[in-house]
């Protein structure tokens, strides 16, 4: 498409969008500031650098294929997300796991053992790009893991992931004062059992417990923001998760004056959906996080595309003022089958489309049709917004933001794959 035709179609798109009441102009503005969390582990398949790569995940972590090129380093991890970064709009931030520590000069720590220092070269690799970080303990693929950790019966197995939770405060209070961002800790583990058992609510106290401990470290819940996330099943855990959505839900109702509930939308049952149960939510919490993904009948992390749900999760959050700091995003997928540079840009791009196609609804007006009783006419504006030329506001988007359009990156993506990825044994 020539400059001139894209102008033109961004003029008629602008034209079409002024008639139903949209500045297209001021959505665009809006999104260009929204922090998104880019996930680190899309690169390397959740293996991190603290354990032996060769070992299998546990915890219910799983990652299926072997497509060519997995970073296998600290560098080629780097390498790869400023390779991403190239590639997608708005204002990223990154998205650490603890396993990710970077220990120089034969520096190992264990978990519990983990400090701020382990993470300087990622904030250096931050403030060189001007993103934010937020961070997640890591509670699986260790040998601690017995096979539970912040609910398991032994005391000592138990202390040893308290002090690697607590570790993991201090850690994300380095890097909101570090890169002058809140930092999101997201508490998550896979204890639970695979088969039917005897003792559902001894396991819960003592995660509570736990929580309670970890979160008895001091930090400024302006600058570390710590979630609990819930999850329905994994893989060995299809029986019984301690850490489920009414568990996760009722622990962060009782304790919302230092921390978060977390919704992940593949943690749930297939029938149910994130994008109700985000107003349900800010109706009764001022802040909550979301980790985006697609589900595939299970909590299969695949690329989000931009389908109907990803779609009406960014509805809602932009009907409810999400994006003015109660709500803070972050992208949660691991697919080692295909190309994994292009499953980041995707996934990411894809959440990018589905917040400005929210951001580019007359909400008000429909909002006045409903609340007046006028659901004909609510339907009918409804299916006639979906064929307004979005495309041309989408190209233009990321032309604002420096980055190529729809059509011109993935050529970039197989000069890499052809000159980088397919080297590395």
């Amino acid at each position: 498409m020539s400059n001139d035709t894209r102008k033109q179609a961004f003029a008629l798109a602008k034209e079409a969008y002024a008639a139903v009441g949209v500045d297209v102009d001021a959505a665009i503005a809006k999104l260009k500031n929204v922090p998104v969390s880019l996930h680190c582990w899309q690169g390397d398949d959740v293996r991190g650098f603290d354990t032996d790569p060769s070992k299998p995940l546990t915890g219910g972590i799983q990652t299926t294929g072997n497509y060519p090129g997995r970073a296998r380093t600290p560098e080629e991890l780097m390498a790869d997300i400023d390779e991403v970064l190239k590639l997608i709009p708005g204002a990223p931030k990154m998205n650490l796991h603890a396993s990710y520590a970077i220990f120089e000069d034969g520096d190992w720590a264990d978990r519990d053992k983990l400090e701020p220092k382990h993470f300087k070269k990622w904030v250096e690799f931050c403030k060189a790009r001007g993103l934010g970080c937020d961070f997640n303990p890591t509670f699986f693929s260790h040998p601690k893991c017995d096979p539970l950790t912040l609910a398991s019966p032994d005391p000592e197995t138990r202390r040893f992931w308290i002090e690697h939770g607590k570790a993991c405060i201090r850690i994300s209070t380095y890097l909101a004062e570090e890169l002058g961002q809140p930092c999101v800790m997201n508490i998550w583990t896979g204890d639970g059992f695979k088969d039917v058992p005897a003792d559902r609510i001894g396991p819960r106290e003592r995660y509570r417990e736990s929580i309670d401990e970890i979160l008895s470290e001091p930090y400024d819940f302006k600058k570390v923001k710590p979630c609990v996330e819930s999850k329905v099943f994994g893989i060995g855990v299809e029986a019984y998760t301690v850490g489920s959505a009414e568990f996760s839900l009722s622990y962060a109702a009782f304790n919302r004056d230092k921390c978060l509930p977390l919704m992940d939308n593949g943690h749930y049952h297939p029938t149910e959906v994130v994008s109700d149960k985000i107003p349900a939510l800010l109706a009764f919490f001022p802040e909550i996080a979301l980790h985006i993904t697609r589900p595939i009948r299970w909590d299969s992390d695949h690329v989000v595309l931009f389908d109907d749900e990803t779609k009406e999760i960014a509805r809602e959050i932009v009907r409810c003022g999400g994006l003015d700091g109660r709500v803070d995003i972050a992208l949660d997928y691991f697919d080692a089958s295909i190309n994994r540079i292009s499953a980041w840009v995707t996934g990411y791009r894809n959440l990018q489309k589905a917040l400005l196609f929210a951001l580019l609804q007359p909400n008000e007006d429909l909002k006045r049709l409903q609340d007046e009783g006028n659901f004909t006419k609510l339907m009918v504006c409804q299916e006639e917004l979906k064929t307004l030329p979005f495309g041309a506001v989408w190209d233009e988007y990321c032309r604002a933001c420096g980055k190529p359009a729809d059509g011109e990156w993935f050529p970039q993506i197989e000069a890499y794959e052809k000159d980088v990825l397919s080297r590395r044994a």
